[in-house]
């Protein structure tokens, strides 16, 4: 019983029960002060929230040794009213709630009345501020359990707050703190992502004096965001808009989200803040990973700036001490939106990777070992004019587009593969597409296959590189996924003549029931034939056609079950298959394509979804643009 309630355990001959105790003001608010004030980013966070509910047009934020032994904010907000600066620093004292009600609708940065309180109580501070309309400024400063009184000071309106040797009577917490450099790091993200999602306010900061962050106010969203995170990344992010928002229901998304080429090892380069506050949501995170499913490795994160608006009453933001986990009304609602703008911009993009984002040190800085030079007179790489457009970037050039620079190194090595005689058709891709080259695309007489491996074709933009394995890859996926929603939810299965029998854990064989469900849901027929053993019985109908070793399949399929368990999600563990389903039965590396073949696969690339990657999310297309080849060749 002790154990369970945290009590100090007394022994036998100790009758006398504990006593309870009124915990000083000191260690309340030092207490609050562990769930609100982690490090010095925390203490940048809450004072920043005050000002900008303070309704400050700029904010000035400076740090000495990474917020360990300055913060300092500066605002010039409507202040704090000379008869009130006492209470600020009182716990649980705030002008931003004021009855039972307002939980349900908080409109602001900040409400708990926690914040001031815990600071002071773990550093030195002074808060000196001047109220609109009044003549003077009030100062007022705390160190741990000493609140001095407050007096007249100089000041311009507004609300300047200073935190000087955080946790100076906690040494133990202090401890605990990184080096100056990573704690200055976290201050500065944080200070950035206010900055990004109140794009109204002007931001600086300076660290040791020295400028890291200044923009101006009345900015844009989309300007907001690209002066922080960095004007090169411009033409990398495409806008994101989802907009069903009435009266106190819906909501309204807007954002940048990254090309696949540009996705991260980690989820830092995700922004995500509701109603002007940075926060971590798995529900958020997850409608992500759903739009990009398929466009980047798993273990990759896509980059994103998104901005959700909605109604206060929609959201519960008293969760969290620090704020920064929300809890949704409706997540369904809310995942479903998230992921409809992420995909739609997706889709309305051209994803194909340029060399330059594949291998940025080489093309960044021209070719290694040369010096720039200007073009030549009279070459046409001073008529180029290429601007890609990612809403009709597919369009159908039946010759070569006029003003663009000639490929002849290209076209000649595509005249030499046409004086090849073609090689007669084969059963390597199933199932044509009609004959119909789609837009974006040249005739198989245009394409030139590269060690039976890699395609060489031509769009309006340059030179168009194809992997011709991840390519037919995505394509299998897109058919197996048609073939079961045609199916009802199921693929169509072909029973083997002779089952044949393969060598199983007997872990797994015990599991097989589980696996049942899914395993009818992709026409595959694996049953226990003994203790150590099972039998494959039938096979999904498109693997049939496409020559698939069911024994080498079933044998791959239960590996990967026994190594990495059975998903617990049915839905990874259906795309999990898919993707396995679709990587037996497309081409290989290696293998030779007749021309008709390589007609029919660069058509089969047009009518697909998210025919730039392959199901598990790697490149199947690069393109070499225009201006790219003319810097390999000197031209520019």
């Amino acid at each position: 019983m002790h154990a369970m309630t945290g009590e100090t355990h007394h022994p036998a001959t100790d009758d006398a029960p504990p006593a309870i105790r009124r915990l000083p003001a000191l260690l309340v608010n030092q207490i609050a002060a562990g769930e609100v004030v982690e490090r010095p980013a925390s203490v940048v966070k809450e004072l920043v929230e005050n000002a900008i509910d303070a309704g400050a047009t700029r904010i000035t934020v400076e740090l000495e040794q990474g917020g360990i032994e300055l913060v300092r904010v500066s605002d010039d907000g409507r202040g704090i009213h000379p008869d009130q600066i006492g209470l600020a620093l009182a716990p649980h004292a705030t002008s931003k709630i004021a009855h039972q009600d307002d939980l349900d609708r908080i409109a602001t940065m900040g409400f708990r009345g926690e914040a001031l309180a815990s600071i002071a109580s773990v550093g030195r501070m002074s808060i000196r501020s001047r109220a609109r309309g009044e003549p003077e400024a009030r100062l007022i400063e705390a160190a741990g359990d000493e609140v001095g009184a407050p007096r007249p000071a100089s000041g311009p309106p507004g609300t300047t707050v200073e935190v000087r040797n955080l946790f100076f009577n906690t040494p133990a917490r202090r401890k605990f703190l990184r080096t100056p450099q990573t704690e200055q790091t976290r201050c500065v993200d944080w200070l950035r992502d206010l900055a990004i999602a109140h794009p109204a306010i002007a931001f600086g900061a300076t660290v040791n004096a020295r400028r890291v962050l200044d923009v101006p106010g009345a900015q844009s969203p989309r300007d907001r965001a690209l002066d922080v995170l960095g004007r090169e990344l411009g033409d990398q992010l495409l806008e994101a808009r989802f907009d069903r928002f009435d009266d106190d229901r819906g909501v309204t998304i807007w954002g940048l989200v990254g090309l696949p080429a540009i996705a991260r090892a980690t989820s830092k380069a995700q922004h995500v803040f509701l109603n002007g506050r940075a926060i971590r949501d798995k529900t958020v995170q997850h409608a992500l990973r759903e739009a990009y499913r398929g466009l980047i490795e798993p273990a990759r994160h896509p980059t994103a700036v998104l901005m959700i608006e909605m109604a206060p009453s929609a959201i519960d933001v008293n969760v969290h001490p620090a704020k920064l986990e929300v809890r949704f009304r409706d997540q369904s609602m809310v995942h479903q939106a998230v992921l409809r703008a992420v995909r739609d911009a997706l889709l309305a993009a051209d994803l194909t990777p340029s060399a330059a984002t594949k291998t940025p040190a080489f093309f960044g800085g021209g070719v290694p070992g040369r010096a720039a030079r200007a073009p030549e007179p009279g070459l046409a790489s001073g008529e180029v004019s290429v601007k890609p457009r990612l809403d009709d970037s597919r369009r159908d050039v039946p010759g070569r587009p006029a003003g663009h620079a000639d490929f002849q190194a290209i076209r000649a090595a595509i005249e030499h593969a046409d004086r090849h005689p073609a090689r007669a058709p084969s059963s390597a891709l199933p199932e044509t597409a009609g004959g119909a080259v789609l837009p974006g695309v040249a005739r198989a007489r245009r394409v030139l296959q590269i060690h039976d491996s890699y395609l060489v074709t031509q769009d309006d933009q340059g030179l168009v590189l194809i992997d011709q394995h991840a390519l037919h890859e995505r394509v299998m996926f897109e058919k197996l996924l048609a073939r079961l929603e045609a199916g009802g939810g199921r693929l169509e299965s072909q029973g083997l003549l002779t089952p044949v029998v393969l060598d199983a854990d007997p872990a797994l064989i015990d599991r097989l029931d589980d696996l049942q469900p899914l395993l009818d849901t992709l026409g595959l027929g694996i049953t226990p034939m003994g203790p150590r053993s099972v039998g494959v019985s039938a096979m999904p109908s498109l693997l049939v056609s496409r020559n698939v070793d069911p024994a080498g399949f079933a044998a791959d399929l239960l590996a990967r079950f026994e190594a990495d368990g059975i998903p617990q999600s049915s839905e990874a563990a259906l795309h999990e298959v898919l993707d396995m389903m679709a990587c037996k039965a497309a081409v290989k590396a290696g293998d030779p394509l007749s021309d008709d073949e390589l007609e029919e696969l660069l058509a089969l690339r047009e009518q697909v979804e998210r025919s730039g990657s392959c199901p598990h999310g790697r490149s199947t297309t690069v393109r070499l643009t225009i201006p790219e080849l003319e810097r390999l060749f000197d031209r520019r």
